[in-house]
Parts: structure tokens; sequence; C-alpha cells
């Protein structure tokens, strides 16, 4: 069983609600079974308390964060990370990022 890494943005009136479209976007996408390698795989989110930044930036972020195996979003089984992104939805938007087992 391997993994791999996702980065899921969504939007919600809150980061929960963000969170619970995300993963049923992902179901919807990929199916509701397990090792889809997707943000669906995971039932915890951490928040990470940085600033807002474009989607782009907040992926690149997350790669960082990722790749230096940072303690609240590594290893696979571990909670999805959260950073806030800039929209024009007119809600909170989060980039939900993390390893996913596939």
């Amino acid at each position: 069983m391997g993994a791999m890494d996702f980065y899921t943005p969504a939007t919600g009136r809150s980061v929960h609600r963000a969170f619970f479209n995300a993963r049923s976007q992902a179901a919807w996408d990929h199916g509701h079974r397990m090792y889809s390698g997707t943000v669906y795989e995971k039932d915890e989110v951490t928040v990470l308390d940085e600033p807002k930044r474009p989607l782009a930036q907040a992926t690149e972020r997350a790669m960082e964060l990722i790749g230096g195996r940072d303690p609240r979003v590594f290893p696979k089984e571990g909670p999805a990370g959260a950073l806030p992104i800039e929209t024009d939805a007119g809600e909170p938007a989060w980039l939900f990022f993390g390893m996913a087992a596939c």
C-alpha cells in the first residue's frame, strides 16, 4: 500500500463545512472506497495558523510542509492540513492537503 499527496480546495461557511464539502466531492469523483489517495481518506483536519494566500502559493506552501515532513500533517495516517486561501467565492475557502493511502 502506497501513499500520494493531495491538494483539494473547497469553500464553506466554516473550515469543518468546507472539509465536509471537500470529502463529499472526492467521494463523488473517486468513489466511496478505501485507498483513493484523496482527502476522502481523512477523518480529521488541522488548521494551520498562516495568512491567506492565492491558491497557487498555498499549494506551494503545502508542498513544502509535506516535503519537510511537518508532524502536523505527516504521516499519511495523520490529519489533513488546512490553509486559508483567497477566492472570489464569497465564502471562506481552504486548501486541504496531505498524504493519503492509495
